[in-house]
């Protein structure tokens, strides 16, 4: 037997199916995509906080990368072991013009935690501080040594160019020495002309030292700051000291 359905019966049959299919969508279908939502929302907490980790774990070493970066360069920053900050020099390290105590490198003694040695003797010369170098610096287990050198030299030299290329090769046999035995060399630049500014920068790159670039600076030529027309008075030290300071200080801190 066949059974008619007639145009109507066939749309009504159609709804009802559709609706059907509806309702089995909501029953078995719905939940499913919910569930997957949640897990996903999981997912991306889980993922967020990984990212935040490994974020906080890169920009701790980005951080202390740029603490060492500018001292990437100087020799013996990483492996220098000694106990003592030495001040190797002439006059201006010695203290000409000041009291006792009021010496740049006793001035230095106040604000660090390390012994400070004064190797300063007036007159001295380059070629003189290299006779030396073994007795009043390298024996004394130096960390750092600041290597203020060549005023005396320039003097007498009066700028010559050839005396000049001498001072610079002895200062350079200086910091070869001092470095060879494992410190970081600070250099006190005296200047008296451009050309001796330069070789002081050059100097410095070369060998891996730091550099102030004119340790008397805003110094000389201040009759409140200077005992006579060379040697600072004891407010002029301690503007010197406060130029060492700002070297020293930070290097201190950074190194292993």
């Amino acid at each position: 037997m066949v059974k008619i359905i007639n145009h109507k019966g066939a749309k009504t049959l159609r709804v009802a199916k559709e609706i059907q299919a509806c309702q089995l969508l909501e029953t078995n279908l719905l939940p499913l995509p919910t569930l997957q939502a949640d897990e996903e929302l999981d997912r991306i907490k889980s993922t967020m906080k990984s990212l935040k980790f490994i974020m906080v774990f890169v920009l701790f070493f980005f951080f202390a990368a740029c603490a060492t970066s500018k001292y990437a360069g100087i020799k013996n920053f990483s492996s220098a072991k000694g106990t003592t900050v030495v001040c190797f020099g002439d006059s201006l390290t010695a203290g000409v013009g000041a009291g006792p105590g009021e010496d740049y490198p006793s001035l230095l003694a106040k604000e660090i935690s390390f012994p400070v040695i004064n190797a300063g003797v007036s007159s001295d010369t380059t070629a003189s501080a290299l006779k030396r170098l073994e007795t009043n610096v390298l024996l004394k287990d130096p960390k750092v040594v600041i290597v203020e050198l060549g005023g005396n030299d320039f003097i007498a030299s009066m700028g010559e160019a050839s005396a000049v290329k001498e001072t610079f090769k002895n200062l350079e046999l200086i910091i070869d020495k001092i470095q060879e035995h494992g410190a970081v060399v600070i250099i006190a630049g005296v200047l008296i002309n451009y050309r001796v500014s330069q070789e002081y920068e050059k100097l410095a790159r070369k060998k891996g030292a730091l550099l102030i670039p004119n340790i008397l600076e805003g110094i000389e030529g201040n009759p409140n700051l200077m005992s006579d027309s060379l040697h600072p008075n004891a407010e002029g030290y301690k503007v010197m000291a406060q130029k060492v300071l700002e070297v020293l200080l930070p290097l201190l801190k950074e190194m292993p």
